[in-house]
């Protein structure tokens, strides 16, 4: 809530609109109000302003909200400008056919993980992640090398973002466990996902990186322990490397250029 007080009431806005996204289907005012910090006429105020404003939907059969129609346009206009996605489709579709296994794109989205795209493996596997989701740094491949090649003071200020909240017996839950494996992955280059985040889940991920060095996203190839094992992933590595120079190639000469 201290982030929403200091951007103001488009701040508080944006936390209302989050809230209802994160609900992942249409809601009621009375459920938004439950897990809302504001009072109930402010919370009605804001809901009230992002629906005359398009950013929410609201079905008046059903009285619930939804994210609406102007949000959808100012994503998919963000999907195809800001983000990696674009740029990178071709070199995912390549890869996937490739290796046969889901590879993922991801990029920061401040402490957290945020899927771009996904290329489902010959047979899928139900995970977490899909495109638009939110997924932790700290425990996730894409999330850990992107931290890795992150520079002070920001790494700092993202570490002590991370929940650290235990989901399987072999995530890291301490800023020192993870620092350790984040000097790990910039000396080798790459990363891994050993069941950290969901069981039976493992995967190889790398950096997407500028000419500088700046992390512009993540690309991973996952599968189960049932189908790969981590050595197996592991010799990835050089065509994994390899696609996300390729992308960050282009990139570079497309328009997601390194200010620094």
């Amino acid at each position: 809530m201290t982030r929403d007080k200091e951007d103001g009431t488009v701040g508080k806005a944006l936390a209302v609109l989050d809230q209802v996204a994160a609900f992942g289907q249409p809601v009621r005012f009375g459920e938004i109000l439950a897990q809302s910090a504001y009072p109930k006429p402010t919370l009605y105020r804001f809901v009230q302003t992002l629906t005359n404003q398009g950013m929410l939907s609201y079905d008046p059969d059903r009285q619930t909200y939804s994210p609406g129609v102007r949000l959808v346009r100012l994503a998919h206009a963000a999907w195809a400008q800001s983000t990696l996605a674009p740029v990178a489709r071709p070199y995912m579709d390549e890869l996937s056919a490739e290796v046969g296994e889901t590879v993922h794109l991801a990029q920061l989205d401040n402490a957290q993980v945020l899927y771009l795209d996904k290329r489902n493996a010959v047979q899928p596997v139900q995970m977490y992640s899909q495109a638009g989701k939110v997924g932790p740094a700290y425990c996730t491949g894409v999330g850990k090398v992107m931290l890795a090649f992150t520079q002070e003071p920001d790494l700092q200020r993202l570490i002590d973002q991370q929940s650290f909240h235990r989901f399987t017996d072999e995530t890291l839950t301490t800023p020192d466990m993870l620092m350790e494996e984040l000097d790990n992955i910039v000396a080798r280059g790459y990363g891994f996902d050993r069941e950290e985040h969901e069981p039976g889940i493992i995967c190889i991920a790398v950096p997407i990186l500028t000419e500088k060095g700046r992390p512009l996203g993540a690309l991973s190839v996952t599968s189960t322990t049932e189908r790969q094992t981590l050595d197996k992933l592991e010799k990835l590595a050089p065509m994994l490397q390899q696609t996300a120079r390729d992308i960050a190639h282009d990139a570079a000469n497309w328009h997601i250029r390194d200010e620094g």
